[in-house]
């Protein structure tokens, strides 16, 4: 299986901006499509970007024109890169395949104050 591991969190104040990575142990070109969640306290897990093998996007209307997901097969890494960061955008971040069949990595945590 698969093990995931998501870095590049942390606390940054309104407008600002951060990239998350999320490196792979084992090859993800297999895998058709990939995705970044986040869950918020109280909230369920929600996935916000889906890029697929041929670089297909997809993004939910949240983060729509702010975030960009990408993946480099060679480096098995998912990349989030997350501009104009509002308070509610304030989560645990995960990736995983765009179905979640992996196994869950801790996340990483994205503090934005106002």
């Amino acid at each position: 299986q698969v093990q995931l591991v998501e870095s590049g969190g942390g606390l940054v104040q309104a407008g600002g901006s951060l990239r998350l990575s999320c490196a792979a142990s084992g090859s993800i070109s297999s895998i058709n499509a990939m995705g970044w969640y986040r869950q918020a306290p109280g909230k369920q897990r929600e996935l916000v970007a889906e890029v697929t093998s041929g670089d297909s996007t997809n993004y939910a209307d949240s983060v729509k024109g702010r975030f960009t997901i990408s993946r480099d097969n060679a480096k098995k890494t998912v990349y989030l890169q997350m501009n104009s960061l509002k308070p509610e955008d304030t989560a645990v971040y995960y990736c995983n395949s765009n179905t979640g069949r992996l196994p869950w990595g801790k996340g990483t945590q994205v503090t934005v104050s106002s």
